[in-house]
């Protein structure tokens, strides 16, 4: 008699696992004598009978369901398999993860920001993560009437009131609507507790929530990109003489393909050079006979009586005492 009753055993498992899947349904089955439950690792498994949880059982294993479950249920403690009858009830399966939904904004939102009537159209994008926390909930409210829910079902009712989330936290005063990044966090606090308080409706809490992005307009990106550059540098002139460099740098001018860049090269070079004189003790337009002795008259300047003087006043040349300059020709005396 147990091999013919054997023969209608049947395994309740998660037939079809989906790491997507939150949770899936065991049903429409008669639980036979010598069945057995297996619970795979990250899986939960919930014995209902009609409609109620009867026993939760979370570690994983093989178990023969006679010996090992029925003792625990609530209702069916008692229950004793007859010959070729069964028992009638649903096991939910429960993925036990944290999962993990990549989250966009439908449209763009309008913002309301300094000198845009119109509003600013603003991007974001980031991530949530969720987890069931609430069996009974779930039961209650989703299980009770699906077979199986994806994290694809969560993610849509989250971005269904997540445009309204965004513009109630960004709106909070103290935020600055050209830098939102550097409210991000505690505009994603307050979102994450507004949609644990929605999801938590059936059975699912929001463990996390973060923005990854604020995206501008194009021309309103540029302006707060030209706007922080300057502000960094601290002031128009080193702000132009900044960009040039860039410019030159990243090969848009230079190398004589325009007067921009030719202008640049010059007075870079120049700058440079001036930087050297200046190391080696002179000045741009400083004569270079000052490297041999002290520094050179003023032009125009008498020399002593009953001498010459000591360098040409035309050209700097030294004089040796000589009458006439070697160098220029110029009378010394």
């Amino acid at each position: 008699m147990g091999i013919i009753g054997n023969q209608f055993a049947n395994v309740v498992e998660w037939e079809e696992f989906d790491e997507n899947m939150i949770f899936w349904k065991w049903t429409n089955k008669e639980i036979k004598k010598g069945s057995r439950l297996i619970i795979r690792p990250g899986q939960d498994a919930i014995f209902m009978y009609q409609g109620k949880i009867e026993g939760v059982f979370t570690d994983e294993g093989d178990y023969d369901i006679e010996s090992k479950i029925i003792p625990f249920l609530s209702t069916l403690k008692g229950f004793k398999f007859g010959f070729n009858s069964g028992m009638r009830a649903e096991v939910l399966f429960v993925n036990t993860k944290e999962f993990t939904i990549k989250w966009g904004t439908k449209g763009p939102i309008m913002l309301q920001a300094p000198g845009l009537p119109g509003g600013m159209p603003v991007r974001a994008n980031g991530t949530a993560n969720i987890k069931v926390t609430d069996y009974t909930t779930l039961i209650d409210k989703v299980a009770g009437v699906k077979q199986s829910y994806m994290v694809d079902d969560v993610k849509l009712r989250i971005i269904t009131i997540l445009d309204q989330l965004l513009m109630k936290w960004i709106s909070k005063e103290g935020k600055d609507m050209f830098n939102l990044q550097a409210s991000a966090f505690d505009i994603s606090k307050g979102i994450q507790e507004d949609l644990d308080m929605e999801t938590s409706k059936d059975g699912i809490s929001v463990t996390g929530f973060s923005i990854n992005n604020f995206n501008y307009p194009e021309e309103v990106q540029n302006a707060i990109n030209k706007n922080a550059a300057q502000s960094m540098v601290g002031d128009v002139g080193k702000y132009s003489q900044l960009s040039m460099v860039d410019a030159i740098s990243d090969g848009k001018v230079g190398a004589g393909n325009s007067t921009m860049g030719n202008m640049a090269e010059m007075m870079m070079g120049a700058q440079m050079a001036n930087q050297m004189m200046g190391n080696m003790g002179m000045g741009m337009g400083q004569p270079m006979a000052n490297q041999q002795q002290g520094q050179v008259p003023p032009q125009g300047q008498p020399a002593a009586a009953g001498e010459g003087p000591k360098f040409c006043p035309n050209c700097g040349t030294p004089t040796n005492g000589a009458k006439f300059c070697s160098n220029c020709g110029t009378q010394l005396v």
